[in-house]
């Protein structure tokens, strides 16, 4: 029942917290600006993160002493250390190589000091155990991608929030039915903090989660996905929701970040430009070309993300090498169909819009038409008085 109470403790503390932090962050100027590729046409407080990781932290203090939590210790540690790292980011911009520096750190406390760490790919690829090094730096390289292919995606209202709410819940309910009860705890802890978050971030959004928020969020679940597929693999044949794709579930718990990630890593470099260039070809941009509302696209993308856990729920029994191409497959199919569609709804809008030569010409003969001479205007018999 601890992770009951947590829940809405966390989610209590949330939605009490977001409203003072909305008018701190307004006075104080710390507002995310209009302009260039943003998408939000005011300034909207940034670093909601704040809220989620003090609501999470004090619900945790207040009943994880009930929990057995010395495997998760090091790991809320890093959890700490990575919001931090975020926190920073948002106030001071860090340089690229700093920011990387300080994720590592964080990821070195989870995958060395706490073991949580890929340590057998389970016959995938016809690969079992891994040798030591390997699997510490394999899992570091894991966490690393899906904690900054979650940060890609924070550019919607309410598209984090509801992705997270979907990982985070399926991992919780996934953890507590296994009885890994500490792992459970900081899942719903999260849920519940992030819930409250999304009151405020729906669209239009009052705040923005930050790189405080979406590089915490992202570490923590990229952490405990790692944990769930190790958890997995050591459940005996049978046992009630134990996956034997264990390598393809664990992808499909964050398979929109990913798929995004490479989409528009794929796209960069094909134009020529580092993968780390800002543009505007993530998926949710594409949704929007097709007029499509904030709203719209974060449940749309929700739902799809829902879809595909419940299609990996159905292959459960199969393996890895069943199970990775289905999925791939449906993903970049997909994909493709996107950018069909959006590249049709835009060649059709393009064509009804006014073309830019009867835009002028209209132009100048409205101010052809506006213009009054000095003469015209002494001739005129009107009332100047």
């Amino acid at each position: 029942m601890n992770f009951i109470f947590s829940f809405f403790i966390a989610f209590s503390l949330g939605v009490l917290m977001f409203p003072v932090l909305i008018k701190v962050l307004t006075k104080y100027k710390f507002t995310d600006s209009p302009g260039g590729r943003k998408i939000h046409k005011t300034f909207v407080p940034s670093m909601g993160g704040i809220a989620i990781f003090a609501a999470t932290a004090v619900a945790l203090s207040i009943w994880a002493w009930q929990t057995p939590i010395p495997d998760i210790r090091y790991l809320l540690g890093a959890i700490a250390l990575m919001f931090f790292v975020g926190l920073r980011d948002d106030m001071v911009e860090l340089k690229a190589t700093h920011k990387l520096a300080g994720q590592l750190v964080a990821v070195l406390l989870v995958v060395v000091v706490s073991d949580i760490r890929i340590k057998d790919w389970h016959g995938f690829l016809g690969v079992e155990e891994l040798n030591l090094y390997f699997s510490y730096a394999f899992s570091a390289f894991v966490i690393l991608a899906l904690t900054n292919a979650f940060n890609l995606i924070d550019g919607l209202d309410g598209l984090a929030g509801t992705i997270a709410t979907v990982v985070f819940s399926c991992l919780g309910a996934w953890f507590l039915v296994q009885g890994f009860e500490s792992y459970a705890l900081l899942s719903f802890t999260f849920l519940g903090a992030i819930l409250a978050f999304l009151f405020f971030n729906w669209h239009p959004a009052k705040i923005f989660m930050g790189d405080t928020g979406s590089l915490t969020l992202g570490f923590s679940m990229g952490a405990l996905v790692i944990a769930f597929m190790e958890t997995n693999a050591a459940l005996p044949e049978g046992t009630f929701l134990r996956f034997t794709p264990t390598f393809t579930a664990g992808i499909t718990l964050m398979l929109f970040p990913l798929y995004d990630m490479a989409r528009v890593f794929a796209r960069r470099i094909r134009r020529g430009q580092g993968p780390m260039t800002p543009d505007k070809s993530h998926v949710h941009h594409f949704l929007m070309r097709m007029g499509l509302r904030h709203d719209q696209v974060a449940l749309i993308l929700g739902i799809t993300q829902i879809s595909f856990l419940l299609l990996i729920f159905l292959m459960k029994d199969l393996s890895d090498h069943v199970a990775l191409p289905i999925i791939s497959g449906l993903v970049l199919l997909m994909g493709f169909r996107l950018d069909q569609v959006t590249l049709r709804y835009v060649k059709k809008k393009v064509r009804k819009a006014p073309k830019v030569l009867s835009k002028n010409q209209a132009f100048k003969k409205r101010q052809a038409q506006a213009i009054i001479t000095s003469k015209e205007l002494n001739e005129n018999k009107i009332n100047l008085n």
